[in-house]
């Protein structure tokens, strides 16, 4: 899960035969208070856009529980929802996280391993994209 600019908010490692939408709801309950402003951290997104993978009307109605305005393509529909410019962020955060040879092809065979990895790689690129601010 990124925020707007692909910066990586939260992670999850599965074994490739869990489907997306099962990891949806733990995964944004794993993002971190969101700083900002002053005053009280941001403790949640605010909407949440995602691809046909993720369509399922019990996840939307949870999300919408939690304050979360979901954006979610719906199946069984054209292409052209609009939402591949926004996904595109998604994709390019994706992209960085296989710079990394140790995450490209997975060697390791313990997912603690493997998990942190990924942890360090999430927080390469985020000192990148500090750096790009300061």
């Amino acid at each position: 899960m990124t925020d707007a600019n692909g910066t990586p908010l939260a992670v999850s490692l599965t074994g490739s035969n869990r489907h997306d939408v099962t990891q949806l709801l733990p995964l944004v309950d794993s993002i971190p208070p969101i700083g900002g402003k002053p005053g009280a951290p941001l403790q949640k997104p605010k909407t949440l856009l995602a691809d046909r993978g993720y369509d399922s009307e019990p996840h939307r109605e949870a999300l919408r529980q939690r304050g979360i305005v979901p954006v979610i393509a719906r199946r069984r529909t054209e292409n052209g929802s609009g939402l591949g410019k926004l996904r595109y962020v998604v994709e390019q955060s994706i992209a960085l996280f296989h710079q990394f040879r140790r995450l490209r092809i997975r060697y390791d065979k313990r997912a603690d391993v493997h998990e942190s990895f990924m942890s360090l790689a999430c927080s390469v690129i985020c000192a990148r994209r500090l750096n790009q601010f300061f």
